[in-house]
Order: C-alpha cells, then structure tokens, then sequence
C-alpha cells in the first residue's frame, strides 16, 4: 500500500493552514501563528476529556494532530468551557487569555486568536468530519470552533 497522501503533503498542508490562520488573526509571520495555534489547541484540550480528544484529534490532519497532542499530561485537571452562556462568554475571554500565556514574552496572539484558528481550521479540514465529531461534544466544543467573535 502506498502512503496515504494525507503524510505525503503534511509540510505542505500545515503551511497553508499557518498561512491562512495568519491572514485571519492580522499575525505578520508564522512563527507567531505557530504559538498562537499550539496555545489554541492546548486550550481548547484542557476542557476536553481524554476519549473526546482523541475523537477530536482523529479528524485533524496529521501535522497538527502532532501538535494537538504534543506535551499533553492527561492527568492534568480538566477545565471548563462554561455552563450558562454568561460563564461561557467569560470562559471564552478566559482561555483567550490562556492562549496568550503560552510562551509569554514571545506570544502575539490577537484577542481573535481562537477565532482566527478556527477559520483556518474549517478552511482546512473536512468541515463534514468536524461537525460530526463536535457534535457529540458538549455544545460549547462546537461554539469553540465557531466564527463568532470573543
């Protein structure tokens, strides 16, 4: 069996996305995005339990499937997404905040980082396959990767 082209053009597809995702955040360079994103993923992760990430991780492509699961500790306390829209939309300016945390002193991720991520994500994939997943996660998964603004 040949490899599947999905490996074949892994470099060439995540650079793409980084491209898109630094054209919707207004990002000048993808070594910015790149942090922008692993702190996106690590964020949307953490609220996330192990089977749904999992579930999650398998309609990413290859790239940042890698990405999504680099560093993680399974055991580490899973967060919230929030449970009313009110504590979800101060959850969102919250993990907002946490995706700029990630490496601090050289991240310039924009208040519209999750946002950002978002559109180059659903440009990317399979919007089907990702629906279908997000679907059967609790709701604010789906609104996570929504285009609504933070």
């Amino acid at each position: 069996m040949p490899m599947p082209s999905e490996y074949q053009r892994a470099s060439l597809e995540f650079e793409k996305f980084l491209v898109d995702a630094r054209e919707a955040s207004g990002l000048t360079t993808t070594n910015q995005v790149y942090t922008m994103v692993q702190g996106v993923l690590q964020t949307f992760r953490r609220r996330l339990t192990l089977p749904e990430a999992i579930q999650f991780a398998g309609v990413l492509p290859p790239v940042l499937r890698a990405l999504f699961v680099a560093d993680w500790n399974p055991n580490e306390p899973r967060r919230s997404f929030g449970d009313t829209a009110s504590q979800h939309w101060r959850e969102r300016a919250e993990m907002t905040q946490e995706v700029q945390s990630l490496r601090a002193d050289h991240n310039f991720a924009p208040d519209i980082a999750i946002q950002a991520v978002a559109i180059a994500l659903r440009k990317n994939i399979d919007e089907t396959k990702l629906d279908g997943v997000l679907s059967v996660l609790p709701t604010p998964a789906h609104d996570f990767w929504s285009y609504y603004p933070n």
